[in-house]
C-alpha cells in the first residue's frame, strides 16, 4: 500500500511513498511524476506566453499528473485581475489535456468557488494546503474541490477538528515545503480519524487513482 504525497517540492526516494513534486517553467527536472504550473507569485507578464507553451508542451509528458500549482493570492503585489487571467487560462489547459488542477489560494476561496460554479470544469480541482474553518471546508466540498492537508493538521487543534469531520473520500495529504515526512502527516491523520493507517491509505490510494490516473 503506498503512501501518496499529493504536493511537494522534494521528491521522495522510498519506495512506498507517491510523490507529485510541484515544477515551474524553469525546471529541469521531469523524470517522476510532477505537476507545472505557473504560481501567482511568479506571474511576469514579459514571460507569460513563453511560460504557458512551455507548461502545455508539458502536459504531454508521461510523468506529468496535474497543472499546477496555480491560483490566486491576494497578498501578493500581482495585480489581482491578471492573477484570474492567467488561471483562466491554465483552467483551459487543464480541460484541453484531461488534467486535474492542483490549487494555491490565499484568501480568495469565494473566487475559486465562483470560477468553479461558472465555469463548470470536467476535471477535478484539489485546493492544496487547506487550513481554514469547517463551514468553508464544506463549502468547498459541496462544489467538488478536493482538499489537501499537510503539517498543520500536526500542530493546529481547530484544523485537526476541521479535518475529523470531513469524508475520507474528499481529501488528500501533502508535505508541500514543509519540513515533515508524508508519514508523520498520515500518522497523525489517521490519529484523527481514529483509524488504522492501513485503511486511510487504502482510501487515499484509491481517491488518487480517481482523480489523477485516467
Amino acid at each position: 500500500m503506498n503512501y501518496v504525497d499529493a504536493h511537494t517540492h522534494t521528491f521522495s526516494k522510498e519506495k512506498n511513498v507517491l510523490s507529485i513534486v510541484n515544477k515551474y517553467p524553469t525546471s529541469k527536472d521531469f523524470s517522476s511524476p510532477f505537476s507545472i504550473g505557473i504560481h501567482p507569485w511568479f506571474i511576469n507578464q514579459e514571460n507569460l506566453e513563453q511560460e504557458i507553451l512551455f507548461v502545455e508542451e508539458k502536459l504531454n509528458d508521461k510523468n506529468c499528473l496535474a497543472i499546477g500549482e496555480c491560483g490566486l493570492d491576494t497578498l501578493i503585489d500581482v495585480n489581482f485581475r491578471f492573477q484570474k487571467e492567467v488561471f483562466v487560462r491554465q483552467i483551459q489547459l487543464s480541460e484541453k489535456y484531461k488534467k486535474p488542477l492542483i490549487i494555491h489560494c490565499v484568501k480568495a476561496h469565494q473566487e475559486i468557488i465562483e470560477f468553479k460554479k461558472t465555469l463548470r470544469p470536467k476535471q477535478v480541482w484539489v485546493l492544496h494546503g487547506f487550513n481554514k474553518s469547517l463551514q468553508l471546508a464544506e463549502s468547498c466540498i459541496k462544489n467538488e474541490l478536493i482538499l489537501s492537508f499537510g503539517k498543520a493538521i500536526i500542530n493546529k487543534n481547530k484544523l485537526a477538528e476541521v479535518f475529523k469531520k470531513l469524508p475520507l473520500k474528499t481529501i488528500l495529504l501533502e508535505t508541500d515545503t514543509d519540513n515533515v515526512s508524508i508519514f508523520e502527516v498520515y500518522k497523525k491523520a489517521s490519529e484523527i480519524k481514529n483509524i488504522e493507517v492501513v485503511k486511510l491509505q487504502k482510501q487515499l490510494e484509491q481517491n488518487f487513482k480517481n482523480i489523477f490516473i485516467k
